[in-house]
């Protein structure tokens, strides 16, 4: 993260002698990207965080994927995967992956177990809900709107909250993702033309401090699953301090960036991934020349596809088309893409639109999963061929 946080107890040094009551040291653990030369935090345990005392390999819930043949856009209604419930990471349901992103969801009413991908950073947005997020930094509670990212390799619990299931978006990286580096001064500072900030992001602010032993621990690594028993509970942190720890965003805390003419996809990005970004559509006062026409132009992104996720509102464009809430569209490279028959000339005088999306471009295709199988609407691809 862009800043630098002090949660509990830790010592006024680094890496000297930091004591229990009883008198033994604390454990520390030192938890960073890219071997020791970017962004680290410093974490202090009550016990070794390096004892385990059984590991077997662990079958992972498998994901078939298929190029997105034959070309075509297509429109996923994510609704229609609900079941009966499930845990909010062995429960997800993968619609859409390449080598650099996995994008699944989930109507999550349980705990999940304790988990750790080493492979990449995690970026869930809640479409519904609410959500508590148990890690070794503390505890960060989420609500329906908001976005949590979960840095690579830290063991947490997705525990859902309140009467309601609670419905996720998940965008696994095989990396890491954070805010848009040209939104970020050489320190890491957000600059003034930033579309959020740091009094807008949220992080754990009191340790959890769990005591237990023989715990398991699911690991999703580079070869594979791995299931872990740890002799003592991984949560037993009394303080750490750095700049890497889960952390949440509201969407409805982004402040658009509008203009007198249509603006493109860019001026909507939350945060970047390896080969992808992650863009947030908001409410917003939209084109303001007096001949201006508010939805977008036909456009073909030919270095990427165009993954769209409904989550409240009119989307403008697509009216007609069928999409509703919870829909998925995706618009691949190779295909040029717009708004529906009819929509340009309507939205012609408009002055708001109340849209909510969340978008992933991806510069590498994306292949369709088991789970878009079972939810796509097949006509979605004719639709623009229709009279408005």
């Amino acid at each position: 993260m862009p800043y630098y946080r002090s949660v509990g107890d830790v010592p006024r040094k680094r890496h000297t002698q930091f004591r229990q009551p009883d008198g033994t040291l604390y454990a520390e653990e030192l938890v960073g990207q890219e071997g020791f030369s970017s962004d680290s935090s410093l974490l202090y345990h009550r016990h070794a965080p390096t004892a385990i005392l059984a590991a077997e390999e662990y079958a992972p819930p498998t994901v078939t994927r298929m190029p997105n043949l034959p070309l075509k856009p297509r429109h996923l209604r994510t609704h229609k995967l609900d079941g009966a419930g499930a845990d909010p990471v062995l429960g997800r349901q993968y619609l859409l992956a390449n080598d650099d992103v996995r994008i699944a969801y989930v109507l999550a009413d349980r705990p999940s177990p304790l988990f750790r991908d080493a492979t990449g950073d995690h970026c869930l947005y809640l479409e519904a809900g609410s959500l508590r997020v148990e890690s070794p930094f503390g505890v960060l509670d989420a609500v329906a709107g908001d976005y949590v990212v979960i840095p690579t390799s830290t063991i947490h619990r997705l525990v859902p909250t309140g009467d309601e299931p609670t419905r996720l978006l998940a965008v696994e990286a095989a990396g890491h993702i954070g805010p848009p580096k040209r939104y970020l001064s050489v320190r890491g500072q957000f600059l003034e033309h930033a579309p959020y900030c740091e009094r807008d992001v949220r992080g754990p602010d009191t340790p959890l401090l769990v005591d237990g032993e023989e715990v398991e621990v699911l690991v999703k690594h580079r070869r594979g699953w791995t299931k872990y028993v740890y002799a003592n509970h991984p949560f037993d942190v009394v303080g750490w301090d750095g700049h890497m720890y889960p952390w949440a965003f509201s969407i409805h805390d982004f402040e658009p960036i509008t203009g007198r003419i249509h603006q493109p996809p860019p001026v909507h990005q939350t945060f970047q991934g390896p080969n992808f970004v992650i863009c947030s559509f908001v409410p917003r006062k939209v084109d303001y020349h007096p001949a201006a026409i508010p939805v977008p132009y036909n456009h073909h992104n030919v270095d990427s596809d165009e993954m769209l996720f409904y989550t409240g509102g009119n989307y403008e464009a697509r009216r007609g088309s069928g999409i509703e809430q919870g829909s998925i569209s995706l618009h691949p490279s190779g295909f040029t893409h717009g708004p529906q028959p009819g929509a340009a000339e309507r939205s012609i005088g408009a002055e708001f639109f109340d849209e909510l999306a969340v978008m992933v471009d991806t510069f590498r295709p994306l292949d369709l999963c088991d789970a878009a199988a079972a939810c796509e609407d097949d006509g979605y691809a004719w639709t623009w061929a229709r009279k408005p």
